[in-house]
């Protein structure tokens, strides 16, 4: 279990706020952060890693303290068992694709698990390049893997898809999907993509000026209620047209198109450009509107 209790005066945009987070997860999870910019998200992620330090409060890990207060410990980022990507990569500009994984790992096993983490995010033919040759999906590929070869017991995502265009943000989403089942670290995801989060997370923490406004499982929470069906997508209205009892709304799913069946009655609740959930129950596919989380 990990457990964190967080205050941390933050100076936000416009004024500054308080930080203070208050909850308990199990460890080996994909917990999502969302809420406008300036919530907090970032500032969590960053007192998770050592590289801010929190007013009061503390971060258990089982039963090790990264950081109390009351007992003045304060784990260095060294001592953290963390990995850390971010938005821009972050790679070596004069380090080769092997070098730059190779510059994170350490201990006795130094070679071997480098070879491992190549294997897994398929970098094997990209060693010798420099970053400065590589794709924005191939460096952040390339970011995970220098993040993954310390074997870190917490991984910190902090946007790290968001520049990528949507093919290549897709299979980098397989390849976290991948990392999560191969070493289960307790990872931490910022993103604003609702859709990224129904995939990767099993559980989202809505952030507000610092507040966390709600929690749980997310069609729970970006919907009214839990849709039940064997299969669950998120997806954008494209197109609404009416027939003479029904109307048929049509939904992107990815790059497939999905023609739902509504009464003409139920119509009405949906614009086109609305994000939806999509289930599919007795065969029958249920649409159901996303709420944007305060």
């Amino acid at each position: 279990m990990i457990v964190l209790n967080l205050h941390k005066k933050l100076d936000g945009p416009e004024e500054s706020f308080s930080l203070d987070v208050e909850m308990e997860v199990l460890q080996g999870k994909c917990i999502a952060l969302y809420g406008p910019s300036g919530a907090g998200k970032t500032s969590l992620l960053r007192i998770l890693s050592g590289l801010l330090k929190p007013d009061s409060g503390q971060i258990r890990i089982g039963e090790k303290y990264w950081y109390e207060a009351s007992k003045k410990i304060n784990l260095s980022p060294q001592k953290r068992n963390t990995g850390y990507v971010f938005q821009d990569y972050a790679l070596f500009p004069n380090m080769t694709v092997l070098e730059n994984i190779q510059f994170a790992e350490a201990g006795k096993d130094r070679g071997r698990k480098t070879n491992s983490i190549i294997e897994l995010m398929e970098l094997g033919a990209l060693c010798q390049r420099k970053p400065a040759t590589l794709s924005g999906g191939q460096k952040q590929r390339v970011a995970l893997a220098r993040a993954l070869v310390r074997q870190p017991e917490m991984l910190l995502l902090d946007e790290p898809l968001s520049a990528l265009d949507g093919k290549t943000r897709n299979k980098l989403q397989d390849y976290i999907l991948k990392i999560q089942r191969e070493f289960k670290p307790t990872t931490f995801l910022v993103s604003h993509d609702i859709s990224e989060i129904m995939k990767l997370a099993g559980e989202v923490w809505v952030m507000n000026n610092g507040k966390i406004t709600r929690h749980g499982p997310p069609p729970k929470v970006f919907s009214n209620n839990t849709l039940s069906g064997k299969f669950t997508f998120t997806g954008d209205i494209v197109n609404i047209m009416e027939e003479e009892v029904v109307s048929v709304i049509t939904v992107l799913v990815g790059n497939d198109l999905v023609k739902v069946i509504v009464e003409s009655s139920e119509a009405g609740a949906f614009q086109i450009g609305n994000k939806v959930l999509l289930a599919s129950k007795a065969f029958n596919p249920v649409i159901q509107k996303i709420n944007p989380a305060e």
